[in-house]
């Protein structure tokens, strides 16, 4: 799909899904703003996918950075076409009745706030514009309860909502909105996962995770029509019938 002329921000940008989505949407032309807390993490990538390249050092659960961080994007490139919600953590892993009060509350700030701080940011603008695509990195933990997990599943499924409003109310104004939960995915979170050994998640060998950029390259399809019967929904890349949509093999 040519990108050429549109702008995509993409949270979590510095490592797995996000670092991925960056290379796979800068090799289509488009200009790519990559926000992450790590500055020399996202200044590394920049330079590695091109001019066409913006780093942001932002924390998406704080609404004046991503405020700013929308604000950037736009004086740089002059729109916002695509927000790819991305950013995400996992630990601390616990069970609710020995997590820690302030660490499970900071998952919800990066997992779910944050989304809607990006969408906050970027909604205006697109619609300002005429259009534009906010895509969500869900989950199937959105979907399904989890031992040790209740922060992460709760805030996912928080996410998976919030994406599902933002369709109902920016479809009129020609935004596109809807969700993807890509499985389980080769990335440093499944490390972590693996060394808590909690659930049967953490016992699954690592080649049953799909590759950082089978999600990447969803993420892609998405922004073309051939995606517009999902408009408000979340796909799953553990459907079949959905990687062959995309071309995933």
């Amino acid at each position: 799909m040519d990108m050429t002329g549109k702008t995509v921000l993409i949270t979590g940008a510095s490592r797995g899904i996000g670092a991925s989505a960056a290379q796979v949407f800068a090799a289509q032309g488009a200009n790519v703003a990559l926000l992450a807390r790590s500055a020399g993490a996202v200044e590394a990538l920049a330079s590695e996918t091109g001019p066409r390249t913006l780093a942001i050092e932002a924390d998406v659960s704080v609404w004046a950075d991503m405020a700013a961080a929308v604000q950037s994007c736009v004086a740089r490139f002059g729109r916002l076409d695509v927000l790819i919600g991305n950013a995400g953590v996992i630990e601390p892993i616990a069970p609710m009745a020995s997590s820690d009060p302030a660490a499970w509350g900071h998952v919800i700030d990066i997992n779910l706030k944050g989304i809607y701080y990006g969408m906050r940011a970027a909604m205006p603008v697109m619609e300002a514009q005429g259009g534009g695509t906010i895509l969500t990195v869900s989950s199937g933990a959105a979907h399904n309860a989890l031992d040790g997990w209740s922060h992460y599943c709760t805030s996912k499924a928080g996410a998976a909502m919030l994406t599902m409003c933002a369709h109902k109310e920016g479809a009129p104004n020609g935004l596109r909105a809807m969700g993807l939960s890509p499985g389980t995915v080769a990335t440093q979170m499944q490390h972590e996962i693996k060394a808590s050994g909690v659930n049967p998640v953490s016992q699954l060998d690592w080649s049953a995770h799909i590759p950082a950029d089978w999600p990447a390259r969803a993420l892609l399809w998405m922004c073309g029509a051939d995606a517009d019967p999902y408009l408000g929904e979340e796909i799953s890349l553990r459907d079949a019938g959905i990687r062959k949509e995309v071309g995933l093999t």
